[in-house]
């Protein structure tokens, strides 16, 4: 079991936020900064910051605070951007044509092989220097490669027949936007569910709730 696998999983969900500041401050030229700047620009507290950090055995001196290109890459590090897992496309819809189009997916721990959809009008077409292949040839191309993971833009209705034949292939990771939750059927699998209309939903639910509060007060 690895040393960083009983890491609550919130602490690791901001370590991507971290990354993203220090490498704001890589480009405003900012060398070094202490935990309590640090919290000024990203709203938490300068204790929560050295705890989270100090999980993966701290990194700042006292009386210097951190070192923002070292820290930028420590983090990289510890998120694994280095790697080059292999991973594939399913469903090449303008959710999945955003996705490939705006992410960086080399700078992310992650190759991208191949992409798939049943679309015809889009089978065969290039996208980021790769064709769009059927999804008819998937087993094909599973009989042939085991992908580190796969990418699903997919409705729910779509998802289950095409995640069982990856999880047949050997498939056990996926990034998931549809609403179908794998993890049900299958327990083994490393999940990360990015539901948009969840957090559209939750800001109507902030708004919604603050003009409550302002009605109240009047």
């Amino acid at each position: 079991m690895s040393k960083n696998s009983k890491i609550s999983i919130t602490v690791i969900r901001r370590l991507p936020r971290y990354y993203r500041f220090l490498l704001q401050l890589k480009k405003e030229g900012i060398m070094r900064i202490s935990s309590r700047e640090l919290s000024e620009r990203m709203g938490l507290t300068a204790s929560q910051i050295r705890q989270d950090l100090n999980c993966f055995g701290g990194f700042g001196q006292q009386g210097y605070g951190y070192d923002v290109d070292k820290l930028y890459g420590e983090i990289g590090g510890i998120l694994g951007l280095d790697n080059s897992y292999r991973a594939v496309l399913i469903g090449v819809g303008n959710l999945g044509k955003a996705v490939t189009t705006h992410i960086k997916f080399e700078e992310r721990g992650f190759i991208l092989d191949a992409m798939f959809d049943r679309e015809q009008s889009v089978v065969g077409s290039q996208l980021q220097n790769h064709t769009i292949r059927d999804i008819s040839t998937l087993p094909e191309y599973l009989a042939d490669n085991t992908p580190d993971a796969a990418f699903l833009c997919l409705p729910y209705d779509s998802v289950e027949p095409i995640a069982e034949l990856l999880y047949k292939a050997g498939v056990r990771c996926f990034w998931n936007f549809s609403h179908f939750d794998l993890t049900v059927k299958y327990g083994d699998v490393i999940m990360e569910n990015v539901h948009l209309t969840d957090s559209l939903m939750t800001l109507c639910y902030r708004m919604n709730d603050r003009d409550e509060s302002h009605r109240e007060e009047k």
